[in-house]
């Protein structure tokens, strides 16, 4: 079989395109590369959604954190508290057993009955757990930062009469921001690795259909040598973890573009060089 042929076959083998049966011998380069690679499509999905949802969140979670009002910062504080003291794997763990525990038929609620059979699924009941996790680490990113807003930017504001919404818009939010971005790229880049815990906890994978791990363990348990699919997943992670930390620096030169001091480029001219 042709490399060409493996990936029409298995390129989108982990969202059930494609080949129906992984194979069984005759395990080649291409077929790693391929269905690990196919696998990675899991892994960018409970990133990418994760920490979508959660970027808001957090925000949220900080604005709670340091309110003045005790019914809203003592819930955000004991949520951040309980999700930053816990391991993610056990996370993964105590909620998939939850989950199971509802009943199939679903749960009726106001004389209407509400599926809870999709929340077993990895797609959705990890992807869950991942926003929850990220939300925590992220309000304590964003509530640092916003700690450290200067108060002279505060007063600024309060000279220009803004208030409320307009004020955090204006000032704090973007200055929150610019402060937080470095540590909330390590949490993205963090959360983005943790994604590999998900079939290794206690969501199962349906049909042989797992993210870049989950393929990498089906041929390192096939071929007995773990030292090609493993640095093979770790290739394709490090990737788009550069693609990572190009996104999150093309943001962090946004958010910096308006303060002065920046660094210009080195111009090599003819006058200068002996």
């Amino acid at each position: 079989m042709s490399c060409g042929q493996i990936i029409l076959d298995y390129g989108l083998r982990a969202v059930g395109i494609g080949a129906q049966l992984l194979p069984r011998s005759e395990f080649t380069l291409c077929h790693q590369f391929t269905l690990i690679g196919s696998g990675l499509i899991w892994n960018v999905y409970f990133a990418v959604l994760a920490l979508t949802f959660g970027f808001f969140a957090a925000t949220g979670l900080a604005l709670a954190k340091a309110s003045r009002t005790r019914w809203l910062r003592k819930p955000a504080e004991w949520f951040i508290f309980a999700f930053r003291g816990s391991p993610l794997f056990i996370q993964f763990f105590l909620a998939y057993e939850a989950l199971v525990m509802l009943p199939r038929a679903g749960i009726d609620i106001f004389g209407l009955t509400v599926a809870t059979s999709w929340l077993t699924k990895a797609w959705a009941g990890a992807l869950i757990v991942l926003f929850l996790n990220t939300a925590a680490y992220s309000a304590e990113i964003f509530y640092g930062a916003l700690m450290a807003v200067p108060k002279g930017d505060i007063e600024a504001a309060d000279a220009y009469g803004m208030t409320g919404w307009t004020r955090f818009r204006r000032v704090l939010w973007p200055t929150m921001l610019r402060l937080a971005w470095p540590s909330y790229t390590n949490e993205a880049i963090f959360l983005f690795h943790a994604t590999t815990l998900v079939f290794f906890s206690g969501f199962p994978s349906f049909q042989q259909k797992g993210d870049a791990l989950y393929y990498a363990k089906f041929f390192a348990d096939k071929t007995f040598n773990p030292f090609v699919p493993y640095p093979i997943t770790a290739f394709y992670f490090v990737l788009l973890t550069l693609a990572l930390i190009a996104l999150f620096g093309w943001v962090n030169r946004r958010l910096n573009r308006h303060l002065p001091g920046a660094r210009p480029r080195l111009r090599i001219r003819p006058q200068i060089i002996r």
